[in-house]
C-alpha cells in the first residue's frame, strides 16, 4: 500500500489565528498516523509560482491522507486555517519504485 502525502503551499495572513488552526489540526493528524516531513523551513522558487509557506505531511497511504482531510474534526480546523491563510493543498499517493 502506498504511503499518501498532503503538499501544501500558504501565505499566512494571520500567525495568531493560524498558530489555533496548528493546535486544532494535532488530534486528528495523530489519529490517521500523519507525520510532518516538510513544515514552513526555508525554501527557494527557483521556476514558476509558489507560495511563501510550503508543508508535507506524509500519511501511512492515500486512503488515510483523503480520509483525514475529509474528517469533520480536521474540517473544523480547517475552517480556522482559511481565516489565517490562503493556500493550495493536494493529496497524492506515494510512489513505490
Amino acid at each position: 500500500m502506498s504511503k499518501g502525502y498532503w503538499v501544501g503551499q500558504f501565505d499566512v495572513t494571520d500567525d495568531a489565528i493560524f498558530n489555533t488552526y496548528t493546535l486544532a489540526n494535532i488530534e486528528p493528524f495523530k489519529e490517521y498516523g500523519a507525520r510532518f516531513v516538510v513544515r514552513g523551513g526555508s525554501q527557494e522558487n527557483p521556476e514558476g509560482s509558489w507560495r511563501s509557506r510550503t508543508v508535507v505531511i506524509e500519511f501511512p497511504s492515500y486512503e488515510a491522507a483523503v480520509a483525514c482531510y475529509n474528517d469533520p474534526k480536521y474540517r473544523a480546523a480547517m475552517a480556522v486555517r482559511k481565516l489565517a491563510s490562503i493556500g493550495d493543498i493536494v493529496i497524492v499517493e506515494g510512489y513505490e519504485g
